[in-house]
């Protein structure tokens, strides 16, 4: 046998044997890079459940707020029904006019006992006071209407009204209601010009020397005009009509419970 020849064959190597493995099968896949993958999806993966956890919780409060709101708010107190009481405020008036009372029969003088001129005993003691006072300055005073009973008050109302054929609103803006004249108080009075007896009841009074001291000296007496230009009441400026405030029951009657103001003082 030839053993130079047969061990002249090379030996297989361990090279040799690789090179009989299938490159399939070598070519294994790195185990490292699904380690360094593993943390990176647990972080998204938080961050996005965090994410999702916050669009809920927002979602969930705006469902629920409104509610919380509308249930939060108080619900109206129920009061009970008031009564109205009697007043004499604005809702009192008639057509301008506040109600007033008649005065007791037993408060009423005479003022002028020719013409059974009648009002209250401290209004009708000023009144005359003002009266000598102003004939003293040459100035007729004369009393032309003083207390009128509700009964009168409806004879001038509604009688004079239909004789002159005037709406009840035209009427009230020259004679008031019955039971709405401040003369069934017994402290209101018409006064004239005794010189110059066509002026009276009409607006050209206050051209005469009667107006013109009672303008200056009826103060002094607890009187004052009723009804100037422009009153708040919308009544006729009636510069004849002129009424007693000299104490606390007619004050209070013509003021505090209407909450009238007093006129405003020139500069």
């Amino acid at each position: 046998m030839n053993k130079a020849g047969f061990s002249g064959r090379p030996q297989n190597s361990s090279n040799d044997l690789g090179d009989d493995i299938p490159v399939a099968v070598r070519d294994t896949p790195d185990a490292t890079p699904k380690i360094w993958l593993q943390p990176r999806i647990i972080l998204i993966g938080g961050f996005a459940g965090f994410v999702l956890l916050a669009l809920m919780s927002g979602f969930l409060f705006f469902v629920t707020a409104p509610k919380k709101t509308v249930d939060s708010q108080p619900l109206p107190a129920t009061s009970a029904p008031t009564t109205p009481t009697a007043s004499n405020n604005s809702s009192d008036t008639v057509l301008g006019h506040f109600p007033y009372p008649e005065a007791p029969e037993s408060e009423l003088v005479t003022i002028s006992a020719n013409r059974g001129i009648r009002m209250r005993k401290t209004a009708a003691q000023k009144f005359e006071e003002m009266v000598a006072a102003a004939r003293s300055s040459g100035v007729i005073l004369l009393p032309i209407s003083g207390f009128r009973s509700v009964k009168d008050q409806e004879q001038l109302f509604f009688a004079v009204g239909a004789q002159r054929n005037q709406t009840p609103a035209e009427r009230a803006a020259l004679s008031a209601p019955p039971g709405h004249s401040e003369h069934h108080t017994g402290y209101a009075v018409d006064v004239g010009d005794g010189a110059v007896p066509a002026t009276n009841l009409q607006t050209n009074f206050d051209n005469t020397k009667a107006y013109r001291w009672l303008q200056a000296n009826a103060p002094r007496f607890g009187f004052e005009m009723s009804f100037p230009k422009d009153n708040a009441q919308g009544v006729s400026y009636e510069p004849w009509h002129w009424r007693f405030v000299g104490d606390r029951n007619s004050l209070e009657m013509f003021y505090k419970a209407r909450n009238l103001k007093p006129a405003k003082i020139s500069p």
